[in-house]
């Protein structure tokens, strides 16, 4: 689809610096920029590219003061990455969806499905209850008893155990597994372990999205619950009995440990480990590659490191630490010195 620079402006309640007529057909990256694209401007580091890119025309935030003259048209808007968000949606919505059932199913006979889209080998299993609009790609299992809400996106390999509740418009992407066993096993006299049945199940609340190959375990009792609007990426370990407050982000390998608690739009980088047993308070950031050893009780908190400290507290660390090996060479000098004046004095 082609678009002028004037109509995107006018979507986005933004003003045109430049040509407003100029048509664009793609979207591209500021330092990969080409002629008939649109590219954005957010990150102040990118800056520089603004004055070399081919694109034609560049979406940046109001207040964006520049030092030299562009050559390409400028989309002043107020939030320029939002605004972003804003034309991939609409043009997703301009996406071909797909629809119908394949004849290469297997859906139980007690089963509801009201589902748009179902496709090859997709497995349906008793007494399950699919919504209006949902999409179910090649090769998802749905087990027994299993509801899933309206228009949700189940994507190829999705595999949802028995029980388990999905609201509505979640996505969930390729491979993502809901309700396998969370990891229970009581240590015996004689060094082995013994199973511990997983009886409880999972649910997830309306508007999640989960990225591929993430695992979300059922719990040993009761509920592991992922609340509305979570976001989950890639690689992501949630387990047993674990309870993720609304509007909490969690980067890629981040892994929470059985029976954690956390909190309302809370922030974790890549690779965040959190210990089994504790609480997280609501709208804490975690730092990629912390571990959060104990619970966390001040709301806000800013996190990093292992133990995670606040980080202003890890920053100063850090410094000390890269000074360690001159303040080995001090000590040891210093230590010298005294027992040649201890020395003197005997």
């Amino acid at each position: 689809m082609e678009f002028t620079a004037k109509q995107i402006a006018d979507f986005l309640k933004g003003e045109i610096e430049g040509d407003a007529e100029v048509k664009l057909s793609d979207l591209s990256k500021i330092e990969e920029g080409r002629p008939g694209t649109l590219t954005f401007l957010s990150n102040p580091k990118y800056l520089p590219y603004i004055y070399e890119t081919k694109a034609d025309a560049v979406l940046v935030n109001r207040n964006l003061v520049l030092e030299h003259p562009v050559k390409a048209t400028l989309i002043r808007v107020d939030d320029s990455y939002q605004a972003l968000a804003s034309l991939l949606r609409l043009v997703e919505q301009f996406k071909p969806k797909r629809e119908g059932i394949s004849s290469m199913v297997s859906i139980a006979a007690s089963a509801q499905c009201a589902a748009k889209y179902v496709g090859d080998f997709v497995v349906v299993g008793e007494n399950a209850v699919i919504g209006e609009g949902a999409s179910l790609y090649p090769q998802v299992f749905i087990g027994n008893n299993v509801k899933i809400g309206k228009n949700v996106t189940l994507y190829a390999g999705v595999k949802v155990y028995d029980d388990c509740v999905i609201g509505d418009n979640c996505i969930l992407h390729a491979g993502v597994v809901v309700g396998s066993d969370g990891f229970g096993f009581a240590p015996q006299p004689d060094g082995s372990y013994a199973k511990i049945p997983q009886l409880g199940n999972v649910i997830i609340e309306s508007d999640v999205e989960i990225g591929a190959n993430t695992v979300i375990d059922r719990a040993t009792m009761g509920n592991t619950i992922i609340r509305q609007g979570v976001k989950l990426d890639n690689l992501v370990q949630i387990a047993h009995n674990v309870e993720v407050g609304d509007h909490t982000v969690m980067a890629s390998q981040v892994g929470v440990a059985g029976s954690a608690k956390v909190g309302k739009n809370c922030v974790f980088g890549g690779q965040v480990g959190i210990a089994g047993h504790i609480s997280i308070a609501d709208k804490t950031t975690v730092g990629a590659q912390s571990g959060v050893p104990n619970s966390i009780k001040e709301s806000g908190s800013i996190l990093m490191g292992y133990p995670a400290v606040s980080a202003g507290i890890f920053r100063r660390s850090s410094v000390v630490y890269k000074n360690l090996p001159d303040l080995q060479r001090t000590v040891a000098m210093l230590e010298r010195r005294v027992a040649e004046l201890e020395n003197k004095q005997k």
